[in-house]
């Protein structure tokens, strides 16, 4: 006969550990990962910020992610951007739009050192990307330069692809792509000025290639603007082998219409 949970014989560990999360708590209660308010559990929102959190549903250019008004076509809905100038990567996801509360989170992991964002950052990302997830052979963060890496101590993009990785059980390659040259920060270039900022800024070893040689690879990063980042990663990757490249982002711009 099965136990009921009131026949389970007495587990001191998890016991301990119940202890723990209830002393956790007493120290450190539970608060919005946004704006501190009281939660029930950690690494979570309060009413008000779950609330405005700009969430992505479909309907939803399958190609760039970004949101449409209205579902048309019986087909795969593409935007007007993604048949004028289709992308290097195959498809795009992004868990909300870079606005709001959301804008407040990808600074505070960015800038504030906020480790402590990624579990709730990587879940909803985790359902974003969750067909991409379904077809990837490997995760890649989105590299950067080692001196960049030195200033900021860590790398926000391995941090979520680690998350991602662990939660849908897809390895994760934090060396196969690197970033080989220093680039300026994007925002306030033009597309042009962003593309040869990104010319050569990136490479797969030779070692690498045979790791990645016919995978299908799933680039994760915290925010998509133009794509043109995500865009010289997909082309490199493309080169040393790799047989498609999805894109899974926190936060994507999304023009206003």
């Amino acid at each position: 006969m099965t136990a009921t949970p009131l026949e389970r014989p007495f587990d001191p560990r998890r016991q301990l550990r119940a202890v723990g999360r209830m002393l956790a708590d007493l120290v450190h209660p539970p608060s919005c990962i946004v704006c501190r308010a009281a939660t029930a559990e950690p690494h979570a929102l309060c009413g008000a910020c779950w609330r405005s959190m700009p969430f992505i549903e479909r309907p939803y250019c399958e190609r760039l992610g970004t949101p449409m008004s209205v579902a048309f076509s019986a087909g795969p809905l593409l935007s007007p951007a993604a048949v004028a100038e289709p992308p290097p990567f195959a498809r795009a996801r992004a868990a909300v739009r870079y606005e709001g509360p959301a804008r407040e989170l990808v600074h505070g992991l960015k800038y504030k050192d906020g480790l402590r964002l990624v579990p709730a950052m990587a879940s909803w990302m985790e359902r974003a990307g969750t067909e991409l997830l379904a077809d990837a052979d490997v995760i890649l963060p989105v590299p950067m330069h080692r001196f960049r890496f030195w200033m900021r101590r860590f790398n926000q993009a391995g941090a979520l692809a680690s998350a991602i990785g662990a939660r849908a059980g897809v390895p994760v390659g934090t060396d196969l792509l690197r970033r080989i040259r220093a680039t300026s920060p994007q925002p306030g270039l033009t597309r042009k000025e962003r593309s040869d900022n990104l010319r050569n800024a990136f490479a797969v070893d030779a070692a690498a290639k045979d790791r990645l040689e016919g995978k299908r690879v799933l680039l994760v990063d915290d925010v998509q603007t133009t794509g043109a980042t995500a865009g010289a990663c997909a082309r490199v990757l493309r080169k040393a082998g790799v047989q498609e490249v999805d894109l899974l982002v926190f936060a994507c711009v999304v023009p206003s219409t």
